[in-house]
């Protein structure tokens, strides 16, 4: 039986000099025995991460210590696209060169040894870094070695905490972390996560942060409000408990607030995008400002060591792209650390200033062996005055948001085929396949201004090309993956375009094979629909047999989709057989009567109205009164309260009430076999088809907004609203980053006396993929098919905001109102409803929305085929497992780490107290042994939640709580293939493998 491994504690002091080369993944391991099975348990090395503040300076105990952190904040698009911010392109729309400021920064760091950098954006780094000599690269080694070069947080981007999936999030950081481990060893490993720029920051976030090993969490952005209070209470750094399922301190982080956002003090710029006076030391020269520039250093480092609870603070020496000319800025430093340690000695000062990092600050926190207060919710909404909440970019941009979603999606489905496959995926019939260009894209699409939408629009044209150009070597790596495992080379096709019913091969062709990849660990019955040509069709199942099927015609373009439900095994396809029925058209029944029903749920609509005005459960008998309808806030562009407009980052609307878009709706209702649709057309810009389909236990709402109307010159911000009768006490649910879900509360902050300035915007929270109210008894949920603000601003109602247009920029620094042009002038999207008792509401959302983020992947093929291997037969059915997982357990992760290795991520996913009368909150034990039917596990090794340590090696700082104190258990023995996963718990492994010879 496996015990769980966690990181163990490692005590402030003593032990800084152990040894970590043996973390190292490139370490030569002795060949396996033969398709055996073994777990290598690698003893503790105590204190290793204590080794990696080996080389931090020295400081003075008696004296307030002034880490002067030297930092460039470089944005992986925001004004200006990838390349031409790492190339230094278009410096009219923004001066800003990548490769130029690391370029400068080692000069500067080999002129002193006493100088100090860090650097956080991989995506920059790791193109920087390919372009260097040899001889460069041992320099820069040298740097990190010597701990002058430091990396912080280390992931591809510093990504956005509000629109971003949790899973995503992960490989993006697994992302950057691995090249800094295969390239620097963990001389390169980061200590500290530093998000200076995200807009707000989640539980969750903190929670993965902790799980990938970080000793403590860095951050700038602070509501104004929170942050005056934190001040005063002496609360800038506590430690963030940042789960309610997880046993302290699995996700504990250490939380500094920095106290200037991540800008230098004022008056102390010394870049050449900055316009603040340099030391002048020469009293004879009129511009000598040396003692002036040393006194007002003083007293801004004496007021601000008043804020924290040390004797150390922090100061951020950078921002935005600085450090392309860094000798202007390591020259004034040198000056400042020289001239005010001077006072030391000539006035007697108190006051000690040194270069540093973000982890040596932490270190000598670490030291204090304080008791630290702990905060357990999260930092949203984000507001930087009076009536501005940064609650807009929640649905900035969403079909960008979609299209990363459903990138997500591919990319897990193309990382599965590429495991299960082998090799076979990588170079075959097809050409070469690749998964690493839509890793890298997804991962730059998790930057703070990407999925956010809060870039300008030629850069978000930009991101969307990278994440096409993903897609084609995943397809050429599915497609030889398919025919590998499947027997047959077939001319596969993938249909972009089905969310708008179009599909050449399914349009024209009379016959054609239907192949559903199915991600998930458990089989799946999936509604499968194609545009087709106005036929009748019969499909075929795997075995030959013929399964029900419709062709229903679409009101609003008369153009037809054949449905028929598709099952497909866990971690595997079925191929589906398609032809033409001669001589027959499709018969569609058409309805008066405003219902729609399955055996699970009734749908009620008002014939006057045309609004769905009742929702029931009829399994569970419920009965939910229930409108839902569009509305629109009229967008501010500034009033006598305040100038604020709305804007990409800002939600401002002009009132507190928002009007309909429609007071109803006209209707058609459509009946088949396969399906129930009402089909509501609100306005020119405004429909919603609502659907049941047969042993669906949720309500598909499928709306359609855009172009959004401006004409009238009012930007617009659309919103979808259920209204009911429900008593929910001022309270709602969202989730965090797609996992754990958190309490919300109207005119509400857990830790601080909130001063509304805007009702609806500031009661706005990040919904990425659900939001529900409750009255104790019947729960309504909505399930999101991409990241949209929602909230429930009376007792009863829930919105979400699926659509804005706005004439102004919120003056942020875009320039430029999000007035999207193109594509993104029209969305369609899915809202999932589901009515359920209280108790067991979470078996519903959660594994409807596991299925949502990885729904069935459909790929098409004309039939008729070659074989793969003349000496194989073709098999029109697969799973890569050999048992199902159970519903707790999600497959979060299998993909190829290496020539032979695998990626293995397994995760619990419900929380404690979400049982739902099934023990689904209840530990699940797992036996890896045989699991997988595509290859066998020969070696398996436990990794921290980014794979870049071993877990039995990893350590973190211990810290002290006022809350009492936390166990720290060492790791245990793994001694077998059987594991535990515990309520919200993920378990990351690398697996040696051997694949089976027949796939």
């Amino acid at each position: 039986m496996a015990g769980d491994a966690r990181p163990s504690g490692v005590r402030a002091g003593g032990c800084r000099g152990a040894v970590e080369s043996r973390t190292s993944f490139r370490a030569p391991r002795p060949p396996l025995p033969p398709l055996s099975f073994l777990f290598v348990l690698f003893l503790a090395a105590p204190c290793a991460w204590a080794a990696g503040y080996k080389t931090c300076p020295k400081v003075k105990p008696d004296m307030l210590n002034v880490h002067l952190v030297p930092h460039t904040h470089d944005d992986v698009g925001w004004l200006k696209t990838v390349d031409q911010y790492f190339y230094g392109i278009y410096n009219n729309i923004q001066q800003a060169g990548v490769q130029y400021i690391l370029d400068s920064v080692i000069s500067s760091l080999l002129a002193d040894p006493t100088r100090r950098f860090i650097y956080v954006e991989i995506a920059f780094f790791s193109r920087w870094w390919h372009q260097q000599t040899d001889a460069t690269q041992k320099i820069v080694r040298d740097l990190v070695r010597q701990g002058r070069l430091e990396f912080a947080n280390g992931g591809w981007v510093m990504n956005d905490e509000a629109t971003t999936h949790y899973g995503a999030i992960i490989d993006q950081m697994t992302l950057g972390l691995r090249f800094l481990e295969e390239t620097f060893g963990s001389d390169g490993r980061p200590r500290v996560a530093w998000h200076i720029d995200p807009f707000g920051h989640s539980r969750e976030q903190a929670s993965l942060f902790a799980q990938m090993g970080f000793d403590g969490f860095f951050f700038g952005r602070l509501d104004y409000q929170d942050k005056k209070v934190r001040e005063t209470a002496l609360q800038m750094e506590q430690v963030w408990r940042a789960s309610a399922s997880l046993k302290p301190p699995t996700a504990d982080l250490f939380t500094s607030v920095l106290p200037n956002m991540y800008s230098p003090p004022e008056g102390l710029c010394w870049d050449m995008l900055c316009a603040d006076k340099p030391f002048v030391e020469d009293v004879r020269s009129p511009e000598y400002n040396a003692k002036e520039l040393v006194h007002h250093f003083l007293k801004l480092a004496t007021d601000q060591g008043k804020l924290y609870r040390t004797k150390h603070t922090v100061m951020t020496m950078g921002s935005d792209f600085q450090y392309e000319n860094a000798n202007m800025w390591f020259k004034n430093l040198d000056k400042l650390i020289q001239l005010v340690n001077a006072q030391q000695q000539a006035n007697g000062s108190r006051v000690n200033v040194l270069y540093s990092t973000p982890a040596c600050y932490l270190w000598e926190l670490n030291k204090a062996k304080l008791n630290w207060s702990v905060k357990k919710d999260d930092f949203f909404p984000y507001a930087d005055g009076p009536h501005m909440f940064w609650t807009g970019y929640f649905s900035s941009r969403p079909a960008l948001k979609r299209y990363e979603r459903l990138s997500y999606n591919f990319l897990q489905v193309c990382n599965q085929l590429e495991a299960l496959a082998g090799p076979a995926a990588n170079v075959g019939p097809y050409g070469s396949g690749d998964s690493a260009p839509l890793n890298e894209a997804m991962a730059v699409l998790q930057h703070h201004d990407a999925v956010s939408g809060t870039s300008r629009q030629h850069v978000a044209d930009d991101y969307a090309r990278q994440l096409s150009e993903g897609w084609r070597p995943c397809q050429v790596l599915m497609s030889n993956a398919l025919a590998h495992l499947s027997g047959l080379k077939e001319d596969f096709a993938f249909c972009r375009k089905l969310n708008i019913s179009i599909c050449p091969l399914t349009q024209t062709a009379e016959r054609f094979q239907v192949i559903v990849y199915n991600p998930l660990g458990r089989k799946v019955d999936w509604m499968v629909r194609l545009p087709v040509s106005k036929h009748v069709y019969l499909v075929r199942d795997p075995g030959g047999k013929t399964v029900p099927s419709d062709v229903v015609t679409i009101p609003s373009s008369d153009s037809q989709e054949l449905l028929f439900s598709a099952l497909v095994p866990a971690l595997g396809f079925s191929i589906y057989s398609v032809s033409q029925m001669p001589d027959q058209s499709p018969q569609n029944s058409w309805s008066r009567d405003l219902v729609i029903q399955n055996e699970y749920l009734r749908a009620r609509f008002d014939p006057d109205t045309g609004l769905l005005m009742e929702l029931e459960n009829l399994e569970q008998n419920l009965l939910l009164p229930v409108r839902q309808a569009f509305y629109w806030y009229n967008a501010s562009t500034g009033n006598n309260l305040s100038s604020q407009a709305s804007g990409a980052y800002i939600f401002r609307p002009n009132r507190n009430k928002p009007l309909f878009v429609s007071r109803w709706a006209q209707t058609h209702l459509v009946k088949a076999s396969l399906v129930q649709e009402v089909h509501q057309n609100f306005s020119a810009w405004c429909s919603q088809v609502i659907r049941l389909y047969p042993r669906q236990r949720h309500l598909e709402l499928e709306w359609t907004v855009g172009p959004i109307p401006v004409g009238d010159g009012w930007g617009k911000e659309v919103i979808s609203r259920f209204d009911t009768g429900l008593a929910t006490g001022g309270l709602f649910y969202t989730d965090s980053n797609g996992r754990e879900i958190l309490e919300r509360r109207r005119d509400y902050r857990p830790t601080w006396k909130l001063n509304q300035t805007e009702p609806v915007a500031g009661n706005y929270y990040p919904v990425n993929s659900r939001i529900y109210i409750t009255d104790g008894n019947m729960q309504l949920t909505v399930l999101t098919d991409r990241s949209q603000g929602g909230s429930s601003l009376t007792d009863g109602s829930l919105e979400l905001m699926v659509h804005r247009r706005l004439l102004k920029d919120d003056e942020r620094g875009v320039g430029e109102p999000l007035n999207s042009e193109g594509s993104g002038l029209w969305v369609r999207g899915r809202h999932l409803v589901l009515l359920d008792k209280k108790g067991t509401a979470a078996a519903s959302h959660r594994l409807q929305a596991e299925m949502e983020v990885l729904a069935p992947q459909v790929v098409l093929a004309p039939g008729g085929g070659a074989r793969y291997r003349l000496e194989r037969a073709p098999r029109t059915q697969f799973s890569g497992l050999r048992r199902e997982l159970p519903p707790s357990v999600r497959l979060l992760t299998l993909a190829r780490w290496g020539r032979e290795t695998l990626l293995l991520r397994l995760e619990h996913q419900f929380a404690v107290g979400e049982d739902s009368g099934r023990n689904l909150s209840s530990p699940v034990t797992l036996d890896l042994t045989n699991l997988f039917s595509a290859f066998t596990i020969t070696h398996l090794r436990e990794t921290t939640l980014a794979a870049n340590q071993f877990l039995a090696y990893a350590s973190r700082l211990q810290w002290t709580t006022d809350t009492g104190p936390t166990p720290h258990p060492s790791p245990s023995r793994l001694v077998s293939a059987t594991i535990t996963l515990h309520p919200m718990e993920i378990r990351t492994f690398l697996a040696s493998v051997q694949w089976e010879e027949d796939g």
